[in-house]
């Protein structure tokens, strides 16, 4: 039997195997002991858990910074569709997302007497990001949240959570730039990034197969189903977002592969790690550029 001290759970498949294995006899990992193989993100920030909490954090985070930074008195209305919603100019600031913010946004502050700052002046194409954490009110965002728990934590059973962080941000990017694609004006949500989980497993449940796989697949089909008849029946959805966000999820799905098809790597991980920095750097800039514009104003 190992010593205690001399064994440690391989970072990859998190079977206990001795320090000194040069690969982890499990899944094949090479020098697993190695200390950048064992720090914080290497270990999955304390497990699937603590990670989908922590992107529900940040999203309440932002959701609560949009409400502070142009304070509207309908937000506080009894109707449950405008209770807390933020200001459309608010939202706008902090980077949500379209034709209105990408193109036009310079514009809209030089009508208010602010000159744009120079990387607004040129793209606004990090909106493309910045707006899957940006809410309306409460009911958008408890139901996005609410969604993203329950999926997220499958994608990671069946994808890793380097691969659910790499396919729930280019997922939503891509959802996002599908809808400017089309027309739409402005739009803001989580759901573009939710909609790419769905599409990640709804992949995995086809290519799978079998009992388990075609549950799965049927079971999130009945969310893809739900969501495209509510974007029928209801205004104001991004259908066009929704739709890019299935489709960039399942093509993410194939291009990753899940994990009976092959284990998260170095590759998967570092690639989650300058998603996590992009999107950090990305919404530190959303909310000190709208502090500066609410100055200004």
């Amino acid at each position: 039997m190992n010593d205690k001290r001399h064994s440690i759970l391989c970072p990859n498949c998190r079977k206990l195997i001795s320090v000194d294995e040069l690969r982890c006899p499990y899944c094949g990992t090479r020098r697993p002991g190695s200390w950048w193989k064992n720090n914080l993100w290497t270990q999955s920030y304390y497990g699937p858990e603590q990670l989908v909490k922590t992107i529900i954090y940040i999203n309440l985070a932002i959701y609560f910074i949009s409400l502070i930074f142009i304070p509207r008195a309908s937000s506080l209305s009894l109707n449950p569709l405008t209770f807390l919603s933020p200001d459309s100019f608010s939202l706008l600031l902090l980077g949500a997302t379209g034709t209105e913010s990408i193109d036009r946004f310079p514009l809209y502050l030089k009508a208010a007497g602010i000159t744009p700052l120079l990387i607004d002046r040129v793209t606004r194409l990090w909106t493309l990001l910045s707006a899957n954490y940006l809410h309306g009110g409460v009911l958008h965002i408890f139901f996005n949240m609410f969604a993203l728990r329950q999926l997220a934590l499958l994608v990671v059973r069946e994808y890793g959570p380097f691969r659910m962080i790499v396919i729930y941000t280019f997922g939503g990017v891509i959802g996002f730039w599908v809808s400017y694609l089309a027309g739409v004006g402005l739009t803001i949500g989580a759901s573009a990034a939710v909609c790419a989980l769905i599409g990640a497993l709804l992949y995995y449940g086809k290519s799978r197969g079998g009992v388990y796989g075609h549950a799965i697949y049927r079971q999130i089909g009945g969310w893809a189903v739900g969501l495209f008849l509510f974007g029928l029946l209801v205004p104001g959805i991004n259908n066009w977002g929704h739709g890019g966000g299935i489709v960039a999820g399942a093509l993410l799905g194939f291009v990753l592969k899940y994990q009976e098809k092959a284990q998260e790597n170095i590759v998967h991980k570092s690639i989650a790690a300058v998603c996590v920095i992009v999107t950090l750097i990305t919404l530190g800039w959303a909310v000190l550029s709208s502090l500066f514009y609410r100055i200004m104003s």
